[in-house]
């Protein structure tokens, strides 16, 4: 594999490709390195870079430098896979460095294009770049630290490499589960002891107990990650034990009503109870709670309830006794905390959720799960009927959750489209690959 590197800082480089690996991939044969500023590529005196049009400060470099400097190691190494680097580019992860392995190991030559300055000429990563990679939301000075970060994954996928091939095979980010935890001598350090199971010499229990952290790591430290993978039903039902239990309730009452919203109550609809219980079934939620102090409401819940819970709902249609079997008839909030506690043995974390924003709300996204599930709590997500919860209700939360928007100025949603729409961003899987 030919690896050309241009920059306008080669010296960066030096200590970089003589240490551990990097130069044992070298001394081995597996890898060819080409190092070269750009400097090299004008004549002395020449600047690489220009004023960038229009107004404002920056330099960017030239485009005709570049190119230059990629025809020079494409006649000498043949065509190179390109590679840019900008804030602006996909998001380095491990299917992106695969995607760009594969793809350098067909032409057997990578090129790596780290700009400074502004940047470089757009119309270079227009008309060369194969792939354009960012390594995170933030900017640094240069590309040079990214283009060594990708160039270590790179060389860890080169068979070789990494000395045991089962190693890059288990790496975290590899699969659906990060990496376990690895513990050496010794055995109490500072008070803490390396867990007895790997100490015990019996290597299913290791096993398990390594795949058991894997996944509890990845649930409550990469969820987004997990959830974008593929997995089987082993791999579901062993994530879904590290994903606290889930609760929701739909206020039918302390909610906003009519054009003067005053707060008052709200009917209870047939409609609203089957879909947000088959949502909440489909999204792994505990129960479901129907909240109204109303006394014939309770009533006419209770009778719906008790066909499918108890009479013969469950032969009329089992996939409908599925989900309505988990919904419970309540009279009030803090009824319904009080059936969590008492269930869980620990209080709730209370999401409300709103299509306005308070400006002092507590407030959290739909990527914020690690904030929440780090609590160790149950979680409950209570929704407004009506024009939404009232003020005082509103006041008792830990956390509200952020509207849901589109790219629209309309935000009147059902409370059914809307509970369906939380439960999928909080706890729904969005694989990005297809088995």
């Amino acid at each position: 594999m030919k690896i050309s590197i241009l920059t306008v800082f080669p010296d960066l480089y030096n200590n970089f490709l003589e240490t551990s690996l990097v130069r044992r991939s070298k001394e081995n044969g597996l890898v060819e390195y080409s190092l070269d500023s750009f400097k090299s590529f004008v004549e002395p005196k020449e600047r690489i870079d220009a004023p960038t049009f229009g107004h404002g400060t920056g330099m960017v470099i030239k485009a005709e430098v570049v190119q230059k400097a990629v025809e020079k190691k494409e006649k000498k190494y043949g065509s190179g896979f390109k590679v840019f680097f900008s804030p602006q580019g996909k998001k380095l992860d491990q299917d992106l460095l695969r995607d760009i392995y594969k793809s350098a190991l067909k032409k057997g030559h990578l090129m790596l294009l780290p700009a400074r300055y502004e940047g470089m000429d757009a119309r270079v990563e227009e008309h060369y770049a194969d792939e354009v990679v960012s390594v995170g939301d933030f900017v640094l000075m240069g590309g040079d630290l990214p283009a060594m970060m990708l160039l270590e994954g790179f060389l860890r996928l080169i068979p070789g490499v990494v000395g045991k091939q089962e190693s890059v095979e288990k790496d975290s980010f590899t699969g659906s589960f990060l990496d376990y935890p690895s513990y050496a001598e010794p055995v109490v350090w500072k008070g803490l002891a390396v867990p007895e199971v790997l100490r015990s010499g019996n290597h299913q229990k290791v096993d398990e107990w390594r795949m058991e952290q894997a996944a509890r790591n990845t649930v409550l430290s990469h969820f987004q990650w997990i959830r974008s993978k593929y997995m089987v039903d082993k791999q579901v039902k062993l994530a879904k034990k590290y994903i606290p239990n889930h609760y929701v309730a739909l206020m039918h009452t302390d909610v906003l009503i009519g054009s003067k919203k005053r707060v008052g109550q709200t009917s209870v609809t047939t409609i609203d109870l089957h879909d947000i219980a088959r949502s909440s079934r489909t999204f792994g939620l505990e129960n479901f709670f129907i909240v109204t102090p109303l006394v014939d409401q309770q009533k006419i819940v209770k009778k719906m309830l008790d066909f499918w819970q108890k009479g013969i709902g469950q032969e009329y249609n089992i996939n409908r006794f599925e989900s309505v079997k988990r919904v419970v008839l309540e009279k009030n909030l803090g009824s319904v905390i009080a059936h969590i506690q008492e269930k869980e043995g620990k209080k709730p974390v209370v999401i409300m959720t709103s299509a306005k924003m308070g400006e002092d709300s507590n407030k959290i996204s739909f990527y914020d799960q690690d904030k929440i599930w780090a609590f160790g709590r149950p979680v409950l997500f209570v929704l407004g009927t009506g024009q939404g919860l009232c003020d005082s209700v509103m006041k008792d939360a830990d956390y509200v959750l952020l509207p849901i928007e589109g790219f629209s100025d309309y935000n009147h949603l059902s409370v059914r489209s809307a509970a369906a729409i939380i439960f999928d961003r909080w706890l729904g899987l969005n694989s990005k690959e297809v088995a």
